[in-house]
């Protein structure tokens, strides 16, 4: 491995996930578990884990608070990949999977949790003390992002891009305001693009927004997915182009976009891998992941 910069993933809206796993469960019922875990998602976390897997230098900076934060901080210290946390007020966003008894795999997150002042401040100060030339990725959403709060951390992107490489993974309200940003590439879902476009008919074609976004905005390089069906993505002004992903048996489809995220990062900003070729490859391992429970955990292929 040559020497290259590490990555940095920011995660706005941890997650202190339990996993429960039911020979047979419906609603309106008590109903005894057979197994339980504890992991900390969120989708930071989740793409740090899966750079470690693909032998990429990575740290995991997020928001811990409360007594789940305390659990998550445990869980995270236990980990292969480094993270940093900024204590804040705000108790981390706890969740629950439910698996099995013939029964789709189903998800229930708690409230968003958004940092206090003091969290973000540390997050922004720790951001200008990193050395030029490294890598971050936002990603997720990012609680509180367009309230005073936040201002230091939109200061200190800005700043950042003056000397490091950013990459955005987001929605809702931020992702307007990276959209505007140039950065080196936006990574979104064909429902959050549509949220940049707000007058076009919801028929319309990924390959024509993505078109239309690759001219409008500054950003060097737009990856756009769409679940099981084809990623389109482009550069800056270019004509869209788009590769289907392999076919498998979905086991689980979440963490996929956030496997790809990672394989496109590793490749495009370590290995200066053209954007067509670091889609392909990333393409299998997001397919894997799909295949298999939990994330990032599936065998390589």
């Amino acid at each position: 491995m040559s020497a290259s910069p590490p990555i940095l993933t920011l995660t706005g809206n941890l997650l202190c996930e339990r996993t429960q796993d039911f020979a047979a469960w419906a609603p309106g019922r008590t109903q005894r578990a057979q197994r339980e875990s504890f992991q900390v998602g969120g989708k930071g976390i989740n793409v740090s884990k899966m750079l470690h897997r693909l032998g990429a230098p990575t740290t995991a900076l997020c928001f811990l608070g409360g007594a789940t934060g305390a659990e998550a901080a445990a869980w995270l210290q236990a980990q292969p990949f480094r993270h940093h946390g900024f204590a804040t007020r705000t108790a981390s966003r706890a969740g629950l999977v439910v698996r099995g008894g013939g029964q789709p795999e189903t998800t229930f997150l708690g409230p968003d949790a958004a940092p206090d002042a003091a969290a973000v401040a540390a997050c922004a100060a720790h951001l200008d003390a990193q050395p030029a030339g490294t890598i971050l990725a936002i990603c997720g959403s990012l609680p509180g992002w367009a309230t005073p709060a936040f201002e230091p951390l939109r200061a200190a992107l800005v700043r950042w891009q003056q000397r490091g490489v950013l990459a955005a993974d987001t929605y809702g309200p931020p992702l307007a305001w990276f959209a505007a940003q140039p950065l080196a590439l936006v990574k979104i879902n064909a429902t959050e693009l549509r949220t940049l476009f707000p007058d076009e008919s919801t028929s319309a074609a990924p390959e024509s927004l993505v078109r239309a976004a690759a001219r409008r905005w500054p950003a060097q390089r737009w990856i756009v997915t769409d679940g099981g069906g084809p990623v389109w993505f482009a550069e800056t002004r270019g004509e869209p182009a788009s590769l289907r992903p392999p076919a498998v048996t979905e086991v689980s489809a979440t963490g996929s976009g956030d496997v790809l995220f990672a394989c496109l990062l590793e490749a495009l900003f370590r290995h200066g891998t053209p954007l067509a070729t670091a889609v392909a490859q990333a393409l299998p391992y997001a397919a894997a992941n799909a295949a298999h429970a939990g994330i990032a955990e599936f065998p390589f292929p």
